[in-house]
């Protein structure tokens, strides 16, 4: 039996942007320690509109960023497949872009994995704002975008992931993370005029 159909927003949102940091992007000519598909920069470059929606609506905003100690000691086994030590404290492309417009006020949590829930608190500032709707932006779409909806799901949050402002390690791999996503929330695949305007709909209750 197919799942009964959901609002993109059920009950209150929180806009969740994630790992959309200075440098580090795949766009320049210097080797990257990530794998990044091939126009990652353009999906991120859509992602300061919908962050001023938000902001515009009174749609809470929480900020993430990815971030290691530099004697790499909370990596783990993140180093074991295709990424090379990467977003280390005190490098300039591990600071959160300043193209996102995150200000000293807003809620901002550091992660030294892949989930935005594993290891943060991340869960109990979801519960302080009441939220029931994340909606996912940032990347890579298959790694900290993927698992962090996963965790979301089995918290029993409704999840949406904005298809066009997230980005993966490649096309192949975006795509596939994606249609996991939807698997297991149908609908959960949104675009940013979908979200900007159950935004403005949101703001008009």
């Amino acid at each position: 039996m197919p799942a009964p159909p959901r609002n993109l927003i059920e009950g209150q949102p929180v806009l969740v942007v994630i790992d959309i940091q200075g440098g580090d992007s795949g766009s320049d000519d210097e080797p990257s320690a990530l794998p990044f598909m091939s126009d990652y920069g353009d999906y991120m470059d859509r992602a300061p509109a919908l962050i001023q929606k938000a902001r515009d609506c009174n749609v809470p905003i929480v900020f993430f960023q990815e971030a290691h100690r530099r004697n790499l000691i909370d990596f783990g086994r993140e180093l074991d497949g295709a990424e090379d030590i990467h977003l280390l404290e005190g490098d300039p492309g591990t600071e959160v872009s300043p193209a996102v417009g995150m200000r000293p006020d807003d809620y901002f949590i550091r992660k030294r994995r892949y989930s935005c829930f594993f290891g943060t608190e991340f869960e109990i500032l979801l519960k302080g704002l009441k939220a029931d709707t994340l909606i996912l932006i940032g990347g890579h779409t298959d790694v900290c975008v993927h698992y962090t909806f996963v965790d979301g799901h089995q918290h029993d949050y409704f999840c949406r992931v904005v298809e066009d402002v997230v980005a993966g390690s490649s096309q192949a791999a975006h795509d596939a993370a994606l249609n996991a996503m939807e698997y297991l929330q149908t609908g959960a695949r949104r675009t940013s005029a979908e979200v900007q305007a159950a935004f403005e709909a949101f703001a008009a209750q």
